[in-house]
């Protein structure tokens, strides 16, 4: 490279230029513009410009010769107008999802899908802006396809592209899952010894029912049409499979079919099924009871046989760990034995099904669910207080249910008025349950292991709050039963790709941490020089750049070294 001035009648150029071939013939290509002689001298200090501007050059070249990455003076006019139209601020949070989502291969599953399908739009394309979109700004179809704009590496579709591509997506689902499990072995080893299933519904802003939007019990609430969601975790809480079904489906039959793709798609038979009590038929225990497959359940201890109700409240015969002593509830030293937790076990024969029923007993969750009892019988009077007029039919859980309503005088005949009182019986009855947790299984393990595998149910109740939380899965606009599954295997992915982020930043920042964090890594492009950073460097910075190997925070990143983060994020 070398230094060119050219000069005018008032003023003097400085240009970093340097010698190529273009088209067969050679010319001088300009590699920085250095800026006026009065620009320069103003910033130099005094500085003469043209020993400066030589001293430069000469510096710059010998760290090109080297192969690294020559300084960049940026240049800024208070008097010179941006360039009309000219987008300069851009996204790139998203190179760091884009790295996970060419890792899964999922770039080959679209090409493997277009040559079955033929069409000419370009769906690696499509899907990869949906999943990104759906992590970082969950919103519309027509708002994801202009949101990709803001994106360094600008969209090759429109947006009837996104709407024919959903329909292929849906057709695929099942391709999609297979091969997203297959490729993320390649990735990290999956612990698919244990498997967690539950499910959970989206609503629609609509009222009308049609295809798979039917009315059903909405766990929120809401009174529209819904859409079931099965989804099965493995044992690092990553997702596995999931299956959408019609929203007045029974969840208990939702389990079999999903957990067959598993067996025939996934090439797996050997695991324990882990649920809630809701999706414990005893069908579905019989199911797991195959093979080398097992079962894990909570057991609601109120619904138990009355026998087996009281061994398990019983306060005699209780252990803790190995120590080989039995333990009486009545006696125990609270202080001391405030963060133990106490087990009973014994096995249960009955419906054609022998299983083991491990009873758990801690003082913390004891106090814990004594707290909100108080709380909500403190509720229950302020409502006496207040207009029992206004009490409805409770739910099971809602505090209603500590105040009953008398309709007749004690001597039996028809009262005047209702009296509303609280239900001492009913919150005697409860508080006798306070502390206790029971399970069921098939396995001969350890009690306090298999408590242990159960506690961690609470990883898919997560991912079902993500995907509505963070990820804006629901209200769903879409019409077509297509669509609504297409959208649905996207918020899936959406949800592996966050999960596996989460587990290459080893765990420690929260969900919120992350997405703010990546949502806020923006980029102004210094035109000719590269990307300035606009977002802060902090520590979630540091480690999202050290797990993945290239960095976007240097005080510019020059167009050449993105080119070659591109390439290092689209890299299997």
């Amino acid at each position: 490279m070398r230094l060119q001035v050219s000069t005018s009648k008032n003023a003097a150029s400085f240009y970093m230029v340097k010698s190529v071939t273009l088209k067969g013939r050679r010319t001088n290509e300009v590699v920085e513009k250095l800026g006026t002689y009065e620009e320069l001298k103003s910033k130099l200090n005094g500085q003469d410009p043209y020993v400066w501007a030589k001293e430069y050059v000469k510096e710059q070249t010998r760290l090109e010769k080297e192969g690294r990455e020559p300084e960049v003076i940026a240049r800024y006019s208070p008097t010179r107008l941006l360039e009309k139209d000219q987008q300069q601020s851009f996204h790139g949070g998203y190179l760091f999802l884009q790295r996970i989502y060419h890792e899964l291969g999922l770039s080959q599953v679209c090409k493997e899908i277009k040559q079955k399908h033929k069409f000419e739009y370009n769906l690696d394309a499509i899907l990869s802006r949906m999943i990104y979109g759906r992590i970082l700004y969950p919103c519309s179809k027509l708002s994801t396809c202009e949101l990709s704009k803001k994106l360094i590496e600008q969209p090759e579709f429109e947006l009837q592209h996104i709407y024919r591509a959903l329909g292929v997506i849906a057709e695929e689902t099942d391709l999609i899952q297979s091969r997203l499990y297959q490729n993320s072995l390649k990735l990290s080893k999956r612990n698919t010894g244990i498997l967690y299933y539950d499910c959970t519904n989206y609503f629609f802003e609509i009222e009308q029912e049609e295809g798979l939007k039917q009315y059903g019990y909405s766990k929120e609430h809401r009174p529209n049409p819904i859409v079931q969601m099965g989804l099965f975790m493995d044992g690092d809480g990553i997702p596995l499979a999931f299956s959408i079904t019609k929203g007045n489906t029974n969840e208990q039959v939702t389990l079999k079919p999903l957990e067959e793709k598993i067996l025939s798609d996934f090439s797996l038979s050997k695991f324990a099924v882990c649920t809630d009590a809701g999706l414990a038929s005893n069908a579905n225990r019989k199911f797991n009871d195959k093979g080398d497959r097992a079962f894990i359940t909570t057991q609601p201890i109120k619904k138990l046989k009355a026998f087996l109700r009281e061994w398990a409240i019983d306060p005699t015969g209780w252990r803790l760990g190995d120590d080989g002593k039995n333990y009486d509830l009545k006696n125990l030293d609270e202080s001391f034995f405030k963060e133990k937790v106490f087990y009973k076990e014994r096995w249960v024969k009955e419906n054609g099904l022998e299983q083991k029923l491990i009873v758990t007993y801690s003082i913390k969750y004891r106090n814990y669910q004594r707290n909100i009892r108080d709380n909500q019988i403190e509720r229950a009077i302020k409502s006496l207080d207040q207009n029992p007029k206004k009490l409805k039919k409770p739910r099971p859980n809602d505090y209603k249910r500590f105040i009953e309503t008398t309709n007749c005088t004690p001597d039996g005949e028809v009262a005047k008025k209702q009296v509303h009182s609280l239900n001492a019986g009913l919150i005697e009855s409860e508080a006798s349950f306070d502390g206790f947790y029971a399970v069921c299984t098939n396995l001969d393990e350890d009690a306090v292991e298999i408590a242990k595998i159960n506690q961690r149910r609470w990883e898919i109740e997560e991912c079902f709050r993500i995907m509505k939380s963070e990820f804006k899965a629901r209200p769903v606009y879409l019409k077509r039963d297509d669509r609504i599954i297409a959208h649905f295997t996207t918020c899936f992915m959406a949800l592996v790709l966050y999960r596996l982020l989460e587990k290459r930043l080893g765990e420690k920042f929260t969900c919120s941490e992350i997405l703010r964090e990546l949502k806020g890594m923006n980029f102004k492009q210094q035109k000719g020089d590269g990307y300035v950073e606009t977002y802060t460097r902090t520590d979630f910075t540091d480690a999202l750049h050290e797990a993945f190997g290239f960095r976007t925070d240097y005080e510019i990143v020059t167009t050449k070294q993105m080119k070659n983060i591109f390439k290092t994020t689209k890299c299997r």
